[in-house]
């Protein structure tokens, strides 16, 4: 599948919410289904895109895929990076393009512009253990768990942390 990752345009802010909360609740991340109270932060992407950087993978004809939240070093979006590390979260693909390379591309994606900042030696990220189609995408990029860093944002429930050592290109 041809994939372009590109930022999101306000009139998809909806869809990637939509996209994103039926990820979570498709894969029973959500300790409270429809009445978890983070859902309302996954759906609310003009408030991400106004205050990080919100990538869109699309297919060929521009359909929305899936996205990702890509928050550089000092960013608000960001929960566990150091000073000198960026992070990514809120990686959703649709259930009908999963498999096809959009969480791959995504990642990539959020490598490449950590990479272009000067400064950066890292990126992170947090995820829950039953991601484990994302661990996979994680670790055959490169990411290690640092489980020195995992922390719970609420109570039962440890989320699991990566990095990526990112070496200056030479």
């Amino acid at each position: 599948m041809d994939i372009t990752i590109r930022p999101i345009e306000p009139a998809e802010h909806a869809l990637l919410g939509d996209i994103t909360a039926e990820a979570y609740l498709g894969d029973g991340l959500l300790a409270f289904g429809d009445d978890d109270p983070y859902l309302a932060r996954l759906r609310d992407i003009s408030r991400r895109a106004a205050e990080a950087e919100v990538l869109v993978a699309a297919d060929a004809g521009g359909r929305v895929l899936g996205g990702v939240t890509y928050a550089a070093p000092g960013n608000p979006w960001a929960d566990i990076a150091a000073a000198d590390e960026a992070e990514f979260r809120t990686l959703a693909v649709s259930r009908e393009a999963r498999g096809a390379g959009a969480g791959e591309a995504l990642v990539r994606a959020c490598i490449d512009r950590a990479r272009g900042t000067t400064g950066v030696a890292g990126i992170v990220l947090s995820t829950q253990p039953a991601m484990h189609g994302a661990h996979r995408i994680y670790r055959r990029l490169g990411f290690v768990r640092t489980p020195d860093r995992d922390w719970s944002p609420v109570a039962d429930l440890t989320l699991l942390t990566f990095r990526l050592e990112l070496r200056p290109s030479v």
